[in-house]
């Protein structure tokens, strides 16, 4: 048997993601436009379970990517092994993702994606087989035991350490990446309405993920308590978040020119006619002709990153308010933002190295003349 070389599979975007008004909301087509049925299914039992239509686009994606891959191959989905989710994270580390331009250059995904679509496709396989269909044994292999190290780890017990899961990519230690407040000024100047100064306000002061604030409608803004109320991201849970005067300020400003139609209850809404809803491809689009002006590559996302790191910073907010305005689950996700910077330690490093270039000369200590101590250490008085 001869191993498939991935590094030369081409993969077409066959198949797409499509909405549709049924109370999954998305379903998934092949090359011959004919629905997936098995990912439906799949996305049923997702829903049934208390997934957000998020989590559901996010499992969706997964599995297109599979069903791309398995195109390539010639491999039907009930026929997949682990033969081919193998070579499926090896095409993946190779360059599976093509960049946007189109050119025939290409990027490989990062740890966390991949990871991700493979516990999107360990969880498809599990449900199929639960319901009697698919392949006789899961083609993703899973740790050992088939449950989580460190799900119940005792706190008061050393921490032990568990090799990962066969296939499993190991991802780096996260590090936040907020704008320093020079860049961001940079970047507020740069918006070219008051709508999106409003936006960028709020997102940095609110700490609010890019969809939540975009999702907010008129009837959860509370000017005079200065609050903004937004559904958090998986629970959905509704939240009430504090925001600076200044957003508050420029979303006056941005209410006063708009044109609102009648009956329209989203707060953010387009420029231009027809007037409908701000979506989050529209407002990356925003930052994208920002950052061609700037030369930057921010994101949105980068945003809720400046805004948690100016929290941190503040000594008056304890760790767990901020885990709380993040709508964090864990607190070790907050964590990362205390987590120095490399840049931070090495100029706290030169510092230091400066410090101890100018520190006083050493006195001799009491009893001994400086002359004495000059002949036993040729000169060197101040040497201790």
């Amino acid at each position: 048997m001869d191993l498939r070389d991935v590094s030369t599979l081409t993969v077409t975007r066959v198949g797409r993601l499509e909405t549709t008004t049924t109370v999954i909301g998305l379903r998934l087509v092949d090359g011959a436009n004919e629905e997936i049925l098995p990912a439906s299914e799949f996305l049923s039992s997702l829903l049934a379970s208390g997934a957000s239509q998020s989590s559901l686009r996010s499992y969706a994606m997964g599995l297109l990517r599979w069903w791309r891959f398995l195109e390539a191959v010639g491999v039907p989905w009930d026929r997949a092994t682990r033969i081919e989710t193998r070579d499926f994270v090896l095409w993946m580390r190779s360059g599976g993702k093509r960049p946007p331009d189109g050119s025939p250059a290409r990027s490989p995904f990062a740890a966390a994606t991949i990871n991700h679509n493979l516990a999107v496709l360990r969880g498809f396989y599990g449900d199929r087989l639960a319901a009697g269909v698919g392949p006789v044994i899961n083609p993703v292999p899973d740790s050992v035991g088939g449950n989580r190290p460190h799900a119940h780890q005792n706190p008061m017990q050393p921490f032990e350490h568990h090799r990962r899961a066969p296939l499993r990519q190991r991802t780096p230690a996260r590090q936040p990446k907020g704008l320093p407040d020079r860049l961001f000024d940079d970047l507020f100047a740069a918006m070219v309405c008051d709508r999106d100064r409003a936006l960028l306000a709020f997102y940095v002061t609110t700490g609010a993920r890019a969809s939540e604030l975009l999702g907010v409608t008129v009837d959860r803004v509370d000017v005079g308590q200065q609050l903004i109320g937004v559904h958090r991201k998986g629970s959905g849970a509704l939240q009430w978040l504090p925001a600076s005067s200044d957003a508050f300020i420029w979303l006056r400003l941005y209410e006063a020119v708009q044109s609102r139609p009648e009956g329209e209850s989203a707060l953010w809404l387009t420029r231009r006619e027809p007037t409908h809803p701000l979506t989050y491809s529209a407002m990356r689009r925003v930052l994208q002709r920002a950052n061609a002006h700037l030369g930057q590559t921010w994101t949105l996302h980068q945003l809720r990153h400046t805004a948690a790191q100016r929290m941190v910073d503040d000594p008056r907010l304890s760790l767990i308010d901020v885990q709380w305005l993040l709508g964090h689950a864990h607190l070790e996700t907050t964590e990362i933002y205390v987590r120095p910077h490399e840049d931070e330690v090495v100029a706290r490093a030169r510092e230091h190295h400066q410090r101890r270039a100018v520190a006083p000369t050493a006195l001799p200590a009491a009893g001994y003349r400086p002359e004495v101590m000059e002949t036993l250490l040729g000169g060197r008085t101040g040497v201790v």
